[in-house]
């Protein structure tokens, strides 16, 4: 019927006009927060990048700051405390074979006071002003010195009995110090004697010389043997025993009666 296709027609027509209209984009306006679409794309990653570029040269001179801190403190330990392990059975009963110690190296140090005054104009000091930031060295200190014979390497450990100046016997099973006999109850009742038994030999320690002596004198290499050694030949003082730790502990030296 002619009536009937004109309407649909229009009601096709209608139709397709409606799906048009929902098949176009819809803009809708930016809210507040929204990523604004028209914004160049890659900003927030050029800035991320620009970051981690600047953070790792920071990371790098930190960890080169803490690996120089740490070698000047490991240099700077070295300086003064040294590790060392007694090698021998010289020194018994007060120290034993195996056992660790820490060496002062910085006990001994000293100076020409002379040489210091000296660098002032128009002033002349003749002759040595020794001056020891701690102290010297001091009778029944047990030290540890450069090797006194050229076929040994490592260093040697002994306790120093004599001073410079001073006059050293050995008779009757004792050391006698400028004729006064030395108390050494370390010994534990050991004698001491010359290794050729001879009675009336005496020494007298030069300047800068030190007589040392191993405790177990029955089977110690000292200066029995070869004499008084230098005060430029100590490595340092036997400060502290760390290892085995039954003997763990501070190294003191012994006050003498004489």
């Amino acid at each position: 019927m002619p009536g009937y296709d004109s309407f649909d027609t229009d009601l096709q027509t209608n139709r397709h006009a409606s799906t048009d209209a929902d098949a176009r984009p819809r803009i809708h306006p930016i809210q507040p927060g929204d990523t604004d679409p028209f914004a160049p794309a890659g900003e927030d990653d050029v800035d991320d990048t620009r970051k981690k570029d600047q953070e790792r040269p920071s990371l790098i001179w930190e960890i080169t700051e803490t690996l120089v801190l740490a070698l000047l403190i490991f240099v700077a330990v070295r300086s003064v405390v040294l590790n060392f392990r007694v090698d021998g059975l010289s020194m018994e009963p007060s120290l034993d074979t195996g056992q660790m110690l820490l060496v002062n190296r910085q006990m001994y140090f000293n100076f020409d006071a002379n040489d210091v005054l000296n660098i002032v104009p128009f002033v002349e000091r003749e002759g040595e002003n020794v001056f020891y930031l701690l102290h010297p060295p001091q009778r029944g200190d047990i030290v540890v010195f450069s090797p006194p014979v050229g076929n040994a390497s490592k260093p040697y450990i002994k306790r120093i009995i004599g001073l410079p100046g001073e006059t050293i016997t050995i008779h009757d099973g004792g050391v006698y110090v400028d004729g006064a006999r030395l108390d050494e109850p370390y010994l534990q009742g050991t004698s001491t004697s010359w290794p050729n038994g001879d009675p009336n030999r005496e020494v007298v320690v030069p300047e800068d010389h030190l007589f040392v002596l191993g405790d177990n004198r029955n089977n110690s290499t000292d200066s029995r043997s070869f004499g008084a050694i230098s005060n430029d030949s100590l490595i340092g003082k036997a400060w502290i025993s760390y290892w085995p730790s039954t003997v763990a502990g501070i190294l003191g030296t012994p006050d003498y009666e004489r």
